[in-house]
């Protein structure tokens, strides 16, 4: 019964167009009234409560890197080094945006971010090159969603205040399950470009690489600073964060050159908006998930999974195909929210290690920004690319179902996510 009223209110004040932030404040208070308590000071201190976290300051840190890379120059390079590695080959675009999506995704932990920056970048060269302009902006959706699973991740902090999992484990365990992603997307990338009478871009001399590789230094330099120092233990996710910030403001400003006081101020300007959005998201769900704890809902899900609790395997499949059905509904960090404090018991209790649970998790909402019909990473690369939305779906789907393969695959096989994490913890 209260699965039902959890789910109905929620679903309802969705559909009748509520955002999400405050359809889940309007589904405590329901949850509040059926268990005849309904206290709104109690609400409104569950939501101080909630967002009074240090690990969410890393939140609006991270996404003002990703913003002062793309302002300052350093993601402009990324794409450079890029084109003169692999832009020679058959195809070559589409591996220089996965390249270069891979290396964004190491700075900055914002699916959004890094595709708009791919899209307004690479689309053009690829439009002019006479690449298939669907099929280049499904790959670049494809590209920006390995930022929320590849270190650092902005998914990975949420889950883990909310969950309370070790963000530093989640960091870590997701490298392996990013790079799987983008050679996912490599292999699919080759199946589909074999078509293509495209011709390839003019091979780049050794010179012209080293400079591009030079001019690019500093910014790898960020993912290694920011993996060696978790990795080392001189510094948490949130001050990883702050590292990652300052770092990409400086280099920008001083080295580059690029990015001046009006271009800081926007940047930092966007990342205060989508922080102030994720904080306020996060503050109504843990009202939701405090009821959720009070109600005994892990419960009676849990109830409803028993059948499948004989083996962890089958579980985990069961509950991915449920975060996938409701991905395409629902946006990543909504989804995140929702569902992190229904299932986490019910992991715990079968058996099945967080961390790992967290990534795929994860992933799998990650996955959810480009499926229809709502796809948040799609949207994104048909209004920065001027493509027709219908086109980008139609174009996404080898590369959707690419990746799709890949969770399965670490569903079914824990040993790829968790014998990886061990050695590098």
């Amino acid at each position: 019964m209260t699965v039902a009223i959890f789910s109905l209110v929620l679903l309802g004040a969705i559909f009748m167009g509520m955002p999400i932030a405050f359809a889940l404040i309007v589904t405590a208070g329901a949850l509040m009234w059926h268990l005849g308590a309904l206290d709104w000071q109690l609400i409104a201190l569950q939501m101080v409560n909630g967002a009074d976290s240090f690990p969410l300051l890393a939140v609006p840190f991270f996404l003002l890197a990703g913003e002062a890379m793309n302002a300052g120059g350093l993601s402009k390079r990324l794409v450079t080094l890029g084109l003169t590695l692999v832009g020679h080959l058959r195809g070559g675009l589409g591996y220089v945006a996965i390249f270069t999506a891979i290396l964004l995704a190491s700075m900055s932990g914002s699916a959004v971010a890094d595709t708009a920056a791919l899209a307004s970048m690479l689309l053009p060269v690829m439009r002019q090159a006479g690449y298939d302009v669907g099929r280049s902006s499904g790959l670049i959706a494809s590209g920006g969603i390995i930022a929320p699973v590849l270190s650092p991740s902005i998914g990975y902090i949420v889950f883990g205040v909310i969950g309370g999992v070790s963000i530093t484990r989640l960091f870590l365990t997701g490298i392996v399950p990013g790079l799987l992603l983008g050679l996912s997307l490599a292999v699919a990338w080759w199946v589909v470009s074999q078509r293509d009478k495209v011709q390839p871009m003019e091979r780049k001399s050794w010179g012209e690489a080293g400079r591009a590789l030079l001019d690019a230094a500093l910014a790898l330099g960020l993912p290694i600073i920011i993996i060696g120092g978790l990795k080392g233990g001189v510094f948490t996710p949130t001050e990883a964060a702050v590292v990652a910030a300052v770092y990409a403001v400086l280099v920008g400003a001083f080295v580059y050159r690029e990015l001046t006081l009006p271009k800081l101020y926007e940047a930092m300007l966007m990342a205060v908006r989508t922080s102030a959005a994720v904080m306020f998201l996060v503050a109504a769900a843990s009202v939701s998930a405090y009821l959720i704890a009070i109600a005994n809902i892990p419960a009676e899900v849990s109830a409803m999974l028993d059948p499948f609790k004989h083996d962890k395997v089958i579980l985990m499949a069961v509950i991915m195909l449920l975060v996938v059905i409701v991905g395409t509904a629902l946006d990543f960090i909504p989804t995140i929210l929702i569902l992190t404090p229904v299932l986490m018991p019910i992991v715990k209790q079968a058996g099945i290690d967080p961390v790992y649970f967290g990534v795929l998790f994860v992933m799998n909402n990650a996955i959810g920004l480009i499926t229809p019909p709502v796809g948040t990473v799609l949207n994104v690369v048909s209004a920065v690319g001027k493509v027709p939305l219908a086109l980008a779906i139609k174009g996404v789907w080898p590369f959707l179902i690419a990746q799709l393969i890949v969770l399965v695959i670490l569903t079914l096989f824990p040993a790829l996510v968790l014998v990886p994490a061990r050695m590098l913890y």
